[in-house]
């Protein structure tokens, strides 16, 4: 169609560097991007970015509130109307109170809660997290909503906590991973589990070559972690945009069908509109799994 051949002529036109800057700035991420050290939550959409990035602040500031409190941001224009109501201007506390107020004032503001930034990938948000575990959060998320089945947003399809990011080279990934995987999987600690992976905007990782490092490392840690593609205990997720590499350990993956907020809340007759034996047999699998944890 013409439509589809203009937009591919589009993607092909490169842009200048100043034209990306400008994007950049203007974009939900105000010149804020994904960057190694973030940690946070990583949001897939159907086109609508916006959308999705107004829904993924109203449902995990809702569930952040209820599994965290809410978040304190207010205090400080307390304080300085507390302060600047005082009479005596000599009054050093009061002074003191409000320049502490200040100063709290222009810190927290960097360090919101739940922050947008630029991902680095069309389809994709990314939340940055301050002071909370992602990995927690959104696994309680998902739980809610696999067992009310009430579904809450129109346009988000997968959340993926991200709780660890380094630099998308083997070497590095490496590294970081030998420390970052060792709550789960270093002796004593042991899991069966699987590696799923994913790459964007990056051509220079090659797919076979990060799941068999990053599963060599895992058995160094503990020899009795055992790979299991079916319905493993943790689920590695592997994301890499351009040369951030996204990882977190993930729990019930099949049950919460890959973390995805549409499938999640379907019910079983749903997703066995042709039941084949496997997925009634992968069903009944997921029933006692979930019986035997409750």
């Amino acid at each position: 169609s013409m439509a589809a051949a203009g937009q591919a002529g589009r993607k092909r036109r490169p842009k200048g560097p100043f034209v990306a800057a400008a994007r950049a700035k203007r974009s939900r991420g105000g010149g804020r991007q994904l960057e190694a050290g973030m940690r946070g939550i990583l949001i897939t959409c159907n086109m609508n970015e916006r959308k999705c990035v107004g829904e993924a602040y109203s449902l995990l500031g809702e569930y952040g509130d209820l599994l965290y409190g809410p978040e304190q941001l207010s205090d400080h224009e307390e304080l300085l109307t507390g302060s600047e109501r005082e009479e005596d201007e000599d009054d050093v506390e009061a002074a003191l109170k409000k320049e502490v107020g200040q100063i709290r004032a222009s810190t927290e503001q960097k360090l919101r809660r739940f922050q947008s930034v630029e991902s680095g990938a069309n389809n994709v948000v990314f939340i940055r997290t301050q002071g909370i575990e992602p990995e927690n959060l959104v696994h309680h998320i998902l739980k809610d909503m696999h067992t009310t089945k009430k579904k809450k947003t129109r346009v988000i399809l997968r959340m993926l906590p991200i709780s660890g990011t380094c630099k998308a080279f083997m070497e590095d990934m490496k590294k970081y991973t030998e420390t970052f995987f060792e709550p789960w999987f270093k002796a004593p600690n042991k899991g069966t589990f699987q590696i799923v992976y994913k790459a964007r905007n990056n051509s220079h990782m090659s797919r076979e070559e990060v799941i068999k490092e990053l599963a060599g490392i895992v058995g160094s840690l503990n020899p009795e972690n055992k790979v299991d593609l079916n319905n493993p205990q943790y689920t590695i997720v592997v994301e890499i945009i351009k040369t951030v590499c996204c990882l977190s350990v993930v729990k019930d993956y099949v049950l919460f069908r890959k973390y995805n907020l549409q499938e999640v809340v379907k019910s079983n007759q749903d997703t066995q509109q042709n039941p084949s034996s496997l997925t009634e047999e992968q069903n009944s699998k997921e029933v006692k799994q979930e019986n035997k944890r409750q």
